[in-house]
C-alpha cells in the first residue's frame, strides 16, 4: 500500500536543507516539496537546496512554487513575468511567452512545478485576493490567455497548476484568514467563474488548484477543497480532467480554522485531490500533524488505499512528464526575454484622461509613499529613490516628497504652489488616503502615477498613467510616455 503521505506537499523552513528535515524526509516519502521566498536565495543556493531535497527522498519529484508574475513572484532575479492584467492589455502569444518566461527562471534552479497561473474572473474588484493576478474580468479572455499561459510553461519544462478553482475572483473574504462563501447557483458559475477552468480542463493542462471557498447552492457542506460534488463531480466527471488536482494550503485560515490538526487531508482526498499542500512556515508540527491525520483516515476507511494510490500515480506521472533536470537560463535567453518584457510594458501602459504638461525646465513635484502599503507586492516594493532614478535624468528639476509626510506635503506645496506634480500609487488594495487628501488640492496640474493596479486608476480625480508594475521594465516605458506631455 502506497503510504498516504506519499500525497503531501510540505514547505521547509529556510534556504538549506538542515539534518533534521534530510532525515524527516528520509522516512516520509512525500510527494514534493514547495518553495517560498524564504527558501529562495543565490541561484546556486538555491539549486543546491532542490538537488539535497530529491537526494533524501531519493527520487524524482515535484518541487514546487509561485512565479506568477505581477505581485506574486518568488525568484526575483530573473526577468520577471509582467501582472496578469498587463497581459489582458496584449495577445495570447504575449501570455504563452509569459509563460514559457516564467518557466526558465525556474527550471534553471530545478523547479518543475509553478502553482500558476490564476484562472479567476476578476468579478469583484474590490476582492482582497486576485486583482491584478486576474487576466480580467471577462471569462473568455481569462480562459484564452490563462490555457496559453500555462502551455507556455509546459512547453518549456514547468507543470502548471492553473488555480483557484472553481473561482475566489466573486468574494471579500480572504481564504488565508477565513472561509468565504460564495451562494451563487450552477448557472451563474457558468457563466463567469467555470469558463476558464472548463477550458483548462479540455486543453489537458497538467494541475488545477481548488478554492478553499464554500458554494452553498453546490455542496452546503463542503467546500470546494473538500467538496467530492465539486472535485469529482463536476471536475473529473462531467469535464473530464484527468491531470492533478492540488488543494490551497491546508494550513489557510479556511480550512485550519474548522479542520484543526490536518483532519481535512484526507477529506480532500476523498473527495478527488491528488495532492495536499501543507505549509507549516517553518513548523514542523503542522506537517506531522497531517502525516498523522492521514494515517488515521487510511486506517479508519475514510480514506481506501485505491483512493491513496490513484492520486500518488497521478503524482508519479506529472513527474516524469516534468523531470525537474535544471536547464540553464542563458544570458543570451534572459536577454531577449527581458527586451519582450519591454515591448509589453510600453504596448501595455494606457492613459486616462488629459495628462497636464510638464515642463523639463521646471521644478516637478512627486508625491511618492515612502512605504508601499502593507499587501503591496509580496517580494519587493517600489522605494522613492528607484523612481527619483528614473526620473530625474529626464526631469532635472524633481523635488521628491514623502506622500506620508504631512509636513513635507504641505511644504511642498506651499514653496511651489503651482508647480505640475506627480502623484503615485503603487499597492495592491487601493490608493490611501494620503492621496486622497493631497489630490483633491492638486486638480488641474497633477498626473496620478497609478503603478501597480490598474482599477485604482478611476479612485482619485486626477488623469492617470497606468503601467501594470514598476519593475525596470515599467520604469522605463513610464519615462518613455511622460516624455511625451514634457516640453
Amino acid at each position: 500500500m502506497t503510504a498516504p503521505e506519499a500525497t503531501l506537499i510540505i514547505d521547509l523552513g529556510g534556504p538549506d536543507l538542515t539534518p533534521q528535515d534530510a532525515r524527516w524526509l528520509r522516512t516520509h516519502p512525500v510527494g514534493g516539496v514547495c518553495l517560498f521566498t524564504r527558501n529562495i536565495t543565490t541561484p546556486e543556493r538555491t539549486a543546491r537546496l532542490i538537488a539535497d531535497i530529491r537526494d533524501a527522498l531519493g527520487r524524482d519529484v515535484l518541487i514546487a512554487t509561485d512565479q506568477e508574475g505581477g505581485a506574486v513572484l518568488r525568484r526575483l532575479d530573473v526577468p520577471p513575468p509582467p501582472t496578469p492584467q498587463a497581459l489582458a492589455e496584449l495577445d495570447e502569444a504575449a501570455a504563452y511567452r509569459a509563460g514559457q518566461i516564467a518557466a526558465r527562471g525556474l527550471l534553471d534552479l530545478g523547479i518543475n512545478w509553478n502553482f500558476a497561473p490564476s484562472l479567476d474572473v476578476n468579478v469583484d474588484p474590490l476582492n482582497p485576493v486576485i486583482g491584478e493576478r486576474s487576466f480580467g474580468a471577462d471569462p473568455h479572455l481569462v480562459a484564452r490567455l490563462g490555457v496559453a499561459w500555462a502551455q507556455g510553461s509546459e512547453a518549456a519544462g514547468v507543470l502548471s497548476a492553473v488555480k483557484h478553482y472553481p473561482g475566489h475572483g466573486d468574494t471579500r473574504v480572504d481564504s488565508h484568514e477565513d472561509l468565504p462563501v460564495v451562494n451563487k447557483s450552477r448557472a451563474q458559475l457558468e457563466t463567469a467563474e467555470w469558463i476558464p477552468f472548463r477550458a483548462a480542463a479540455r486543453a489537458g493542462l497538467g494541475s488545477v488548484m481548488t478554492a478553499h471557498i464554500l458554494y452553498p447552492q453546490l455542496d452546503p457542506a463542503r467546500p470546494a477543497t473538500l467538496s467530492p460534488t465539486l472535485l469529482s463531480g463536476v471536475l473529473r466527471g462531467e469535464w473530464g480532467y484527468g491531470g492533478v488536482i492540488v488543494t490551497d494550503a491546508m494550513d489557510m485560515g479556511a480550512i485550519a480554522r474548522r479542520w484543526p490538526q490536518g483532519r481535512a487531508a484526507g477529506l480532500a482526498l476523498a473527495a478527488g485531490a491528488d495532492a495536499v499542500l501543507v505549509c507549516g512556515h517553518g513548523d514542523r508540527a503542522v506537517t506531522d500533524a497531517h502525516v498523522l491525520a492521514l494515517r488515521e483516515a487510511a486506517a479508519s476507511g475514510v480514506l481506501d488505499e485505491a483512493r491513496v494510490d490513484e492520486a500518488a500515480n497521478r503524482l508519479d506521472r506529472a513527474t516524469l512528464r516534468f523531470p525537474g533536470q535544471p536547464r540553464a537560463y542563458s544570458v543570451q535567453a534572459q536577454r531577449e526575454d527581458q527586451g519582450a518584457l519591454l515591448d509589453w510594458a510600453r504596448a501595455a501602459v494606457r492613459w486616462s484622461g488629459t495628462p497636464p504638461r510638464l515642463p523639463r525646465d521646471e521644478p516637478l513635484l512627486l508625491f511618492v509613499p515612502s512605504v508601499t502599503p502593507l499587501g503591496g507586492p509580496y517580494g519587493d516594493h517600489l522605494t522613492p529613490a528607484q523612481l527619483n532614478d528614473a526620473l530625474r535624468p529626464h526631469f532635472p528639476h524633481l523635488r521628491t516628497v514623502d506622500l506620508l509626510d504631512a509636513e513635507a506635503t504641505e511644504e511642498a506645496s506651499r514653496d511651489l504652489p503651482r508647480a505640475p506634480a506627480l502623484l503615485v500609487s503603487a499597492g495592491r488594495w487601493g490608493v490611501t488616503g494620503e492621496a486622497r487628501r493631497l489630490a483633491s488640492g492638486l486638480r488641474g496640474r497633477a498626473l496620478h502615477l497609478c503603478l501597480w493596479n490598474a482599477d485604482d486608476a478611476g479612485d482619485l480625480p486626477l488623469p492617470a498613467l497606468i503601467t501594470h508594475g514598476f519593475r525596470p521594465p515599467n520604469l522605463r516605458a513610464l519615462v518613455e510616455a511622460l516624455a511625451e506631455c514634457s516640453g
